[in-house]
């Protein structure tokens, strides 16, 4: 079949490669030219310990504290938009205990399946975009966030995913260079990281070689439709492209592509912020998550990025500068090793996550076209779930089930 995806992220690439592999014609459509993207800044993670949704119990009750201090990890700009008002009051009920239990252990499955496949993945591909079986620290620095961390502890567990309690001594041993001064972590040995950038480039040109073909600067504006099929796609200057069937993984720009379908789905962009520091002498040996300051680090080699904050503020890639500043202040409070400055504003990055009410992935066929498949809304867990979802996707093109449970990942559940 010849089958149109719009969007060249990384769940955008992993659906064309498990649909080039079962020998489909694949034409990717992206509206910029390649080289940026949500994709391409982000902290690498392949975290199955992120098996809570992001609207999770306490989260509402948090997020409001955070809003009053302007350099907090999370912040909603405040705005007259109707779609936000509808996704906040969504995620206000999904942020419940019966819905995480409820929620969970789909997230759970997706997030085991995606990281078998992205294993595999890195084994045809030679492993050139650095995939490392290290493990995550999640560090805390309270005795209230250890509770908690611990008490997340035993709910994996009960999921059959190991963990590793450490005390101040013990991740001090473990990390004996960078004068850690937390006050203990949770280690999760069965996450992993991967060099995102490296990740999209290599996908890219493995597909290239394939016969995929790419349209960058293709901004898909409008569709041919007859009863329940999608005949083809129109890009900005009018160019028609025919398909057999179309997958839509625009990361944030999904609701507005999938509008022009008749689809109404509540999405916010979550922007993130990051910057890498290069040529370090000492170096986390793994990544690790700094829990009280909602930062993430990422050691690539002898560089490290750093990155963190979820900023509801609208499609834009503006940069507020204290925001970066109190990422790096939160990296030198927790390791008196990284005496860090804050990098000039070329060297800074934001990328914008897809967040859906829930927390949850959109994830299937479209009810209103027979040829349509939808996946977005991964929020912080696109690279997590990107190999799975790209799997999930060609199985859904090709036969319209899949061999994974995406019941609770339905697109049109709001």
């Amino acid at each position: 079949m010849k089958v149109g995806i719009i969007g060249s992220g990384v769940i955008g690439l992993c659906s064309a490669w498990y649909l080039a592999q079962k020998g489909h014609q694949i034409v990717v459509f992206e509206k910029g030219d390649g080289s940026d993207g949500c994709s391409f800044g982000n902290m690498g993670y392949l975290s199955p310990s992120h098996f809570i949704p992001l609207a999770s119990p306490g989260i509402v009750t948090q997020g409001l504290k955070f809003m009053l201090n302007p350099v907090s990890p999370f912040y909603i700009k405040p705005r007259l938009d109707a779609d936000l008002i509808k996704w906040a009051y969504h995620f206000w009920r999904s942020a419940s205990t019966s819905k995480v239990a409820e929620n969970a252990p789909a997230l759970n499955e997706l997030l085991h399946f995606s990281r078998t496949k992205t294993i595999e993945m890195a084994a045809e591909l030679n492993n050139n975009f650095d995939l490392t079986l290290k493990g995550c620290y999640m560090m805390y620095r309270k005795p209230e966030t250890g509770k908690h961390e611990i008490h997340l502890a035993g709910h994996a567990k009960k999921l059959g995913i190991d963990t590793e309690i450490l005390d101040k001594d013990e991740l001090q041993q473990r990390e004996p260079n960078l004068g850690v001064t937390s006050l203990g972590a949770v280690f999760y040995p069965i996450d992993a990281h991967l060099h995102p950038g490296k990740w999209v480039l290599s996908l890219r040109k493995a597909l290239t070689v394939m016969g995929v073909e790419f349209k960058f600067d293709t901004q898909i504006t409008d569709f041919e439709t007859f009863g329940r099929s999608i005949r083809s796609v129109r890009d900005q200057n009018g160019v028609q492209y025919s398909v057999d069937q179309l997958v839509v993984a625009a990361g944030s720009w999904l609701p507005e592509i999938v509008q022009k379908l008749g689809h109404k789905m509540l999405l916010q962009p979550g922007k993130g912020y990051s910057t890498t520091f290069t040529g370090l002498s000492h170096n986390l040996s793994r990544p690790a998550i700094l829990v009280d300051d909602r930062v993430a680090l990422t050691p690539f080699g002898g560089d490290l990025r750093v990155g963190g904050t979820m900023e509801l503020s609208g499609i834009n890639h503006n940069i507020y500068i204290p925001r970066v500043q109190a990422i790096i202040n939160a990296v030198r409070k927790n390791f008196t090793a990284f005496d860090f400055v804050l990098p000039p504003k070329e060297k800074l990055w934001c990328g914008l996550r897809p967040v859906s009410p829930d927390g949850l992935p959109y994830l299937g066929n479209s009810k209103k076209y027979d040829n349509l498949t939808i996946a977005g809304g991964h929020a912080m867990l696109g690279v997590s779930m990107a190999a799975g979802t790209g799997n999930v996707v060609a199985d859904l093109v090709e036969n319209g089930r899949s061999e994974v449970k995406i019941d609770k990942f339905r697109v049109d559940r709001y």
